[in-house]
């Protein structure tokens, strides 16, 4: 096996590289437009991501944190009120919940996904239920369909967290507005990432779209004229400059992470290990490749011994974080997702990542797991 120096878990200096003279002169636009809170930029990037998106309307933010948060609070989410979600994602998706005050209420993992198992939010459902907020995980769709039937049938707002979802396809329509809204996250790491945090929150639905607008600046209508409480969550004009450029790369870019995930499945059948289903009805983002695997914590010290770079998400499911105690969740009380928590690995995408890289890092777990 030919030995590689190292291959990085992610590595956005080559993308830059690529990008460098489109981004500062971008900047430099922004700069001498002395545009720096929303602005032009910004206004170009709401109309075009939309239309990636499909969606009639995106409103851009300071974070895919208060995307969710504005997503919940237009759709009515208040104190007293219940919110589904999964136990088996970045914590931002309940907090967001938290801030409204609302009660965070968990249901466990399709275990060939880790997404939230529709029929399992059902039996969490209760009268107090207002809303479900599903999580394309990793950049895999939800089944959309089952929570639309869920929301419908019961009454309840179904949201979108598609934090990691830029450009997926459920039955071959794009995530995000397929709910009445879904939130994205343009954190650098994210398959359309900013210089910095950046977020957004689509929707199809005006009022919601009228009520996000307002929010975002203060309760604004018109400058200085507030007709309610909002928030200071306001996009800056150097991040919409660089998320239009890279929105024109971002699907060359996603093809190049389903031909490595691609190789990854190729490549590492037949070993001990487990891979998340994919519906072929289906398009996956691919924000990571992920593997589960006995002896997790093992196998990633001899990964990084090779010089592979690996990371985990999550390490400890939500239900059990210090942060939501409170909630009175304990240990077993959502075993698919644990378990997930347990075995789960991500191994390096980027779309730089070289075709040598992708089979280095098999090459190298086929010899670990064989040995371990």
């Amino acid at each position: 096996m030919k030995t590689i120096a190292a291959v990085p878990y992610y590595d956005l200096r080559e993308q830059y590289a690529a990008l460098r003279a489109e981004i500062l002169e971008a900047i430099d636009r922004t700069c001498r437009n002395a545009a720096f809170s929303l602005g032009d930029e910004v206004a170009s990037f709401e109309q075009e991501f939309a239309s990636y998106c499909e969606a009639k309307h995106c409103i851009a933010l300071n974070s895919g944190t208060s995307a969710l948060h504005l997503a919940l609070l237009a759709a009515g989410v208040g104190s007293g009120d219940e919110v589904i979600t999964t136990p088996n994602t970045f914590i931002a998706t309940a907090e967001a919940i938290a801030y409204t005050g609302a009660k965070i209420v968990f249901a466990d993992i399709d275990p060939r996904t880790a997404n939230l198992d529709p029929r399992l939010a059902e039996s969490a459902i209760t009268p107090r239920t207002k809303a479900i907020l599903p999580v394309h995980l990793y950049g895999r769709p939800v089944d959309m369909q089952a929570f639309q039937k869920l929301a419908d049938a019961h009454k309840l707002s179904l949201i979108e967290d598609a934090a990691q979802a830029h450009g997926a396809r459920f039955r071959g329509r794009r995530v995000g507005a397929l709910g009445i809204c879904g939130a994205f996250s343009f954190y650098p790491s994210k398959n359309l990432g900013a210089y910095g945090e950046a977020g957004a929150l689509v929707t199809n639905d005006d009022r919601i779209a009228h009520y996000c607008r307002s929010a975002r600046s203060h309760g604004e209508l018109r400058r200085y004229f507030h007709d309610f409480i909002g928030y200071n969550y306001r996009m800056e004009g150097f991040q919409g400059a660089v998320l239009r450029i890279k929105l024109r790369h971002l699907d060359v870019w996603s093809a190049r992470r389903k031909a490595i995930s691609q190789r990854y499945r190729e490549k590492l059948d037949g070993l001990a290990l487990r891979l998340p289903h994919d519906d072929p009805r289906d398009d996956c983002a691919y924000h990571l490749f992920v593997i589960y695997v006995e002896n997790r914590d093992a196998v990633q010290a001899e990964l990084k011994n090779w010089g592979i770079g690996t990371a985990v998400h999550y390490p400890l499911p939500l239900h059990l974080q210090k942060a939501l105690a409170y909630l009175g969740y304990k240990p077993g009380d959502f075993p698919h997702a644990e378990r997930a928590c347990q075995q789960v690995l991500a191994l390096p995408l980027f779309p730089e990542l070289t075709t040598e890289q992708v089979d280095y890092v098999c090459e190298s777990l086929h010899e670990i797991i064989g040995r371990s």
